[in-house]
């Protein structure tokens, strides 16, 4: 849910797909679109995941960069510029949700304090308090962006390649026992799902959604740390592309039971090496992904954030205004709840999200840490 500063066109496309596909699975909600979108909707989730590494990769490449030219990172410096791309527009989300109880896709939410705190992820009762409830990936991602740049700090200290590899593979499998333990726990205890476990153990909680995070820092990692390995392999960028569509393509079937313990278990560290492949193809203009411009992309990734914000709230309304009218209507009833969502994505964007950019690029200590020399 972020830009790249070079606004590269693949990484555009990959963050207008991954938002797409979000809205298209969210459209559950709706009762669906119709048998003929259920195969491209049902695997929407996905493009949460895509979200994840994107962020991986650029968050960790804007992290690693300074240190692997030996200069030293501002952790304070980091956290403001996250607050003023995050905050505004969450808060003011967040502020109609609380407001307007007409504005929510579910009657119960959870209260403000685990929402300003970014913990509804690790404490939701998702069957009463559903509303709002997709703030979980952007609580994984703040947890994310405190850890990570202190973490990256301190493995510097002494760097050495072999406990990053160590780190990444205690993550990678320590995930997958960890997921396959707790599926294993709550279908021994709650087989009937008296409770959503499914949603409030396994998929929400950060340390299950390590895996696409961790696939975009180890590309930010290589790219930052062997630059001249990173060029050489961009001659290999479409290799990738087909590569990570082949591995995209194995995980749709390993989550072919989207709550079963084959995809729960290794099935998000396949889907995150696939996802990875394919931004690694797209991170350059030398791949069929990255070669050129997409028309609508780079505006849609840019409202990405707004989007993700209000699509769902958006959906709820149109719904209470003209369900009727637009039930099992389809691709149309898409088109009608999509161009609301994107209406009001837009204005979010342009009314709280941009200014909020503006004010952080006007603030003087920030201002002189971008125009700071680099360190020799």
């Amino acid at each position: 849910m972020h830009q790249s500063a070079d606004r590269l066109p693949g990484l555009d496309l990959l963050r207008s797909i991954a938002i797409v596909w979000v809205m298209l699975f969210h459209s559950f909600l709706l009762g669906g679109l119709g048998p003929d979108w259920e195969w491209l909707s049902r695997y929407g989730w996905m493009g949460v995941d895509l979200f994840f590494v994107l962020s991986g990769f650029l968050i960790g490449t804007q992290v690693l960069q300074p240190l692997a030219h030996g200069e030293r990172l501002s952790l304070a410096d980091f956290y403001l510029r996250r607050a003023f791309r995050i905050l505004p527009a969450y808060c003011a989300v967040l502020a109609l949700y609380l407001a307007w109880p007409g504005f929510r896709e579910a009657p119960g939410m959870e209260p403000a304090w685990k929402f300003l705190a970014f913990v509804t992820n690790l404490s939701i009762d998702y069957a009463a308090n559903a509303a709002f409830s997709h703030a979980w990936s952007l609580c994984v991602e703040e947890h994310f962006y405190w850890l990570f740049p202190v973490l990256a700090v301190l493995l510097m200290r002494r760097p050495a390649a072999w406990k990053f590899a160590a780190l990444c593979a205690a993550l990678v499998l320590g995930g997958i026992a960890l997921r396959g333990g707790i599926w294993l726990h709550n279908t021994a205890t709650d087989p009937n799902f008296q409770r959503n476990w499914f949603v409030e153990d396994l998929y929400y909680p950060t340390w299950n959604r390590l895996d696409g995070l961790l696939c975009g820092v180890a590309l930010a990692v290589w790219k930052c740390f062997r630059p001249q390995h990173w060029a050489h392999a961009r001659r290999h960028a479409n290799a990738a592309t087909l590569g990570g569509i082949g591995l995209v393509a194995l995980s749709f079937w390993l989550f072919h039971d989207r709550i079963g313990l084959l995809g729960n278990s290794i099935g998000w560290p396949v889907l995150s090496a696939g996802l990875g492949l394919l931004v690694f193809a797209g991170a350059g203009r030398d791949s069929l992904i990255g070669r050129w411009r997409v028309p609508g992309a780079g505006w849609l990734a840019a409202i990405s954030y707004s989007l993700y914000l209000v699509h769902k709230a958006i959906y709820h309304v149109v719904q209470t205004q003209w369900g009727e009218q637009l039930e099992g209507r389809g691709l149309i009833a898409f088109v009608v709840y999509g161009a609301a969502a994107l209406t009001a994505g837009a204005a979010l964007h342009y009314a709280v999200e941009r200014p909020g950019l503006r004010l952080r690029d006007r603030l003087p200590m920030l201002t002189r840490a971008a125009a700071a020399p680099a360190t020799p």
